[in-house]
C-alpha cells in the first residue's frame, strides 16, 4: 500500500517537477492528485507516463489524504495548508510563510532528518529556501567536524528562480539586444538582466540587507546552529537554471582543505570535482537536472585562522524547491508513516 499525494500548484515550475521527481524517484504513491487554481483546472500535467488533469484547490477536500506538497505562494498557503493541516494530511511547504515558526520544523534531510518529529505539532513541514538548501547540505558536516563559527556566502542565482515571468524576461530581453525594435524593458527585474547582474533579490530590509539574504541568515541558523554567524550577499545573474555560491567559512578548529574535500566526497547528497585545471569544476549549466549538489574549488582561506573557501552549485528547482520536498515525503514516510 503505497501514500495518497496531494500536488498543489502543480502548473507551476516547482510543481511540475515535483511531480517529476516522484515519479523519477518511484515515490510510493496509491494516488496521486494535481491541484491549481480554479484558472487552471482542467490543465494537462504529466507524472511519469500518466496525464494527470489538474482540479480545483478551492473546492478539493484533503481527507484521507496522506501528504500534500504546496508548491504556491505564500497567500495562498496561508488559506489552503491549514484546512489540510486539520484534515489529517501532512503538508509539506515550499513557500516562506512556515519558515520561521518555531513550532514548524524546517527539514533537509541530509542535515536535520530527527527534525521531522515535530511535525505533529501543526500537522506541517517546511521546505528552506533554495540557496540556503544547497549551502547548508555542504556545510554540516564540516560542521559536524571542526565547528563552523562563520559564512560568508556571495549567492549567483539564477532567473527561475522568480518562475516563468523572469525566464522569459531574460530570453526576450537577450534576443532584443540583437534585434533592433525588439528591445525589452525590465518588468520582474528592477533593471535589465541580460547581460547584467542585480545584487538585489526581494524586497529590502531597514538593516540593508534584501529579504533572501535575511532569509539565509536566518534558516542556516534554524537548520544547522543557531550560533552560527552568517553574513550574505545574493546576486541575481542570466543564467536560466542552477543556483551558485562562493561560501567562505571559518572554524573553531583546523580543518585541513584535503580533509575537508574527503569529508565532503563522504556526505549524503554532495558530488565533489574539484580538479585544479581548467574545467575542472561546476557550473550552472552542467548541474540542470541532477539531484547533487556540487562543491568545488576547495580550499583553505590564509587570511583567517581556520578559513576554508569552497564552491556550490545546484539545480534550484530540484535541491533548493522540489527534490528536497519529495525528500522529506520519503524521510516522512520512513520514519513516521510507514506505508509503501
Amino acid at each position: 500500500m503505497g501514500y495518497k499525494i496531494a500536488v498543489v500548484g502543480a502548473t507551476g515550475n516547482v510543481g511540475r517537477e515535483m511531480l517529476n521527481i516522484l515519479a523519477e524517484r518511484q515515490f510510493p504513491v496509491d494516488e496521486i492528485v494535481a491541484l491549481a487554481s480554479r484558472k487552471s483546472q482542467g490543465t494537462e500535467v504529466s507524472f511519469g507516463d500518466t496525464t494527470l488533469k489538474t482540479k480545483d484547490l478551492d473546492t478539493f477536500d484533503f481527507t484521507g489524504w496522506d501528504i500534500a506538497l504546496f508548491a504556491v505562494g505564500s497567500t495562498a498557503t496561508k488559506e489552503y495548508a491549514p484546512k489540510a493541516a486539520a484534515s489529517g494530511c501532512v503538508v509539506i511547504d515550499n513557500s516562506s510563510l512556515y519558515r520561521y515558526d518555531p513550532d514548524i520544523p524546517l527539514i533537509v534531510p541530509e542535515v536535520n532528518p530527527q527534525a521531522v518529529h515535530e511535525y505533529k505539532n501543526k500537522n506541517i513541514i517546511a521546505n528552506p529556501n533554495c540557496s540556503t538548501a544547497q549551502m547548508v547540505v555542504a556545510l554540516k558536516p564540516l560542521h559536524d567536524r571542526a565547528k563552523i563559527k562563520r559564512v560568508v556566502v556571495s549567492t549567483y542565482q539564477s532567473v527561475s528562480g522568480s518562475g516563468k515571468d523572469a525566464i522569459d524576461e531574460l530570453w526576450n530581453q537577450t534576443k532584443g539586444m540583437y534585434v533592433p525594435g525588439q528591445e525589452v524593458d525590465p518588468k520582474v527585474y528592477t533593471k535589465q538582466i541580460a547581460f547584467n547582474v542585480i545584487p538585489h533579490i526581494d524586497v529590502f530590509l531597514d538593516s540593508g540587507d534584501t529579504k533572501e539574504e535575511w532569509k539565509m541568515i536566518a534558516e542556516t541558523k534554524k537548520i544547522v546552529d543557531p550560533s552560527i554567524k552568517v553574513t550574505a550577499t545574493c546576486v541575481r545573474v542570466p543564467v536560466f537554471v542552477g543556483h551558485s555560491e562562493s561560501i567562505n567559512i571559518e572554524t573553531e578548529d583546523f580543518l585541513d582543505e584535503d580533509e575537508a574535500r574527503d569529508i565532503l566526497r563522504e556526505s549524503p547528497g554532495l558530488m565533489v570535482i574539484d580538479k585544479r585545471e581548467d574545467g575542472g569544476y561546476v557550473t550552472p549549466i552542467e548541474c540542470v537536472g541532477d539531484f547533487a549538489t556540487f562543491v568545488s574549488r576547495i580550499r583553505q582561506d590564509v587570511t583567517v585562522e581556520n578559513g576554508l573557501n569552497l564552491w556550490c552549485v545546484s539545480d534550484n528547482l530540484r535541491k533548493g524547491a522540489a527534490l528536497n520536498a519529495v525528500q522529506i515525503a520519503e524521510l516522512l514516510g520512513r520514519e513516521v508513516l510507514k506505508k509503501g
